[in-house]
């Protein structure tokens, strides 16, 4: 098995193991969608989606969802983003109070209202990160770390000042997608970047941008030097990508989700939400279904069936009809549903 990947030792005490990361993705990072991943296995650490410490300072009950978690989830890591150092250290506490073995601080998200509040906005204000930084060290005793893009555009890259900045702030480790605010996820990620940075800093680096495959994986490992890899996007659309690394670093081979895994994934994900009484359920079951069934038999029937459902109990009535459905034709085509034959008198 390759040594990198066997765990990221973030300090002492604090390991994970497998060297494998879920990125933050908002609307898709929730407990159930990261209890799906950590069910699969192969993942070593599970992340929130992006919290803001501007509404969990308000005591918004929306924003605290975002902080639910299963103890099963362990360990896992709350990212916050915002750009007040004071409501940011608060945010943190309330992470380390609620049990999350790492907090995290969001410079990475391009999308316009994060950026007026954080986000990949402050890669322009080092000085005001500096004091987030030193004010989230002295909040919180669990591991800080961070997450952040190359710069703002390709005129303002530079991560050796600011990963140093942040090393000497008490970050532990620092999760690099080296793409620039203003690509947002058009081009390629400069891996090159994330390499720099592993010659730079004393602190573990995770590697992110374009791992779709363990063969992806791989690769950013011998050309990084990365101690770890994080998944975002891929893992969005392909569940088993966690579990495909592991089988790929531990016999050099893996399988890809079956028809029926897919069936199963979708109707599993679907009953979780609908139990959960997670308010946006019924716009999550949609997204989710726009991302799964492209490659299931007859999955344009189902989405538009799904996209037309009004209720997460409507949805789940018309996902268990096309997989009865789909049962039922599968038998017909292999001839083991056939009527047997008239007798006559």
């Amino acid at each position: 098995m390759l040594e990198q990947y066997k765990e990221l030792r973030i300090r002492a005490g604090y390991v994970i193991r497998p060297a494998a990361v879920l990125a933050p993705m908002a609307g898709v990072t929730d407990t159930v969608f990261r209890r799906l991943i950590r069910g699969f296995g192969g993942c070593g650490l599970l992340m929130t989606e992006f919290t803001s410490a501007d509404g969990l300072a308000k005591a918004s009950q929306r924003t605290r969802r975002y902080l639910h978690f299963q103890p099963d989830e362990r360990p896992i890591a709350a990212q916050l983003f915002g750009a007040n150092p004071d409501t940011l250290a608060q945010a943190a506490a309330l992470c380390e109070e609620l049990g999350f073995d790492q907090v995290d601080l969001n410079l990475g998200c391009p999308a316009k209202k994060v950026v007026k509040c954080g986000g990949s906005g402050l890669l322009r204000d080092l000085p005001q990160l500096e004091k987030i930084l030193c004010r989230l060290r002295a909040a919180v005793k669990i591991p800080l770390t961070l997450k952040f893009r190359s710069g703002w555009d390709d005129d303002s890259i530079d991560v050796r000042a600011l990963c140093c900045l942040a090393e000497d702030c008490g970050v532990e480790a620092i999760a690099l997608h080296p793409r620039t605010r203003v690509q947002g996820y058009s081009g390629q990620a400069d891996w090159r970047l994330i390499a720099e940075l592993k010659q730079t800093v004393r602190i573990p680096v995770i590697g992110n941008g374009d791992v779709n495959s363990p063969e992806d994986a791989e690769r950013m490992f011998a050309e990084t030097g990365c101690d770890a890899v994080m998944i975002g996007r891929a893992a969005a659309s392909n569940p088993w990508i966690f579990r495909q690394l592991a089988d790929y670093f531990a016999t050099g081979a893996y399988t890809q989700p079956s028809e029926e895994d897919r069936h199963q994934l979708i109707r599993n994900f679907c009953r979780r939400l609908a139990a959960s009484d997670d308010p946006e359920a019924l716009g999550k079951m949609k997204q989710f279904a726009s991302r799964f069934t492209h490659t299931v038999r007859g999955g344009a029937q189902l989405r538009k069936a799904i996209y037309q459902s009004r209720r997460p109990e409507e949805v789940l009535e018309q996902v268990e009809a096309f997989f009865a459905g789909e049962a039922h034709a599968d038998s017909v085509r292999s001839g083991t549903d056939q009527q047997p034959a008239a007798v006559a008198n």
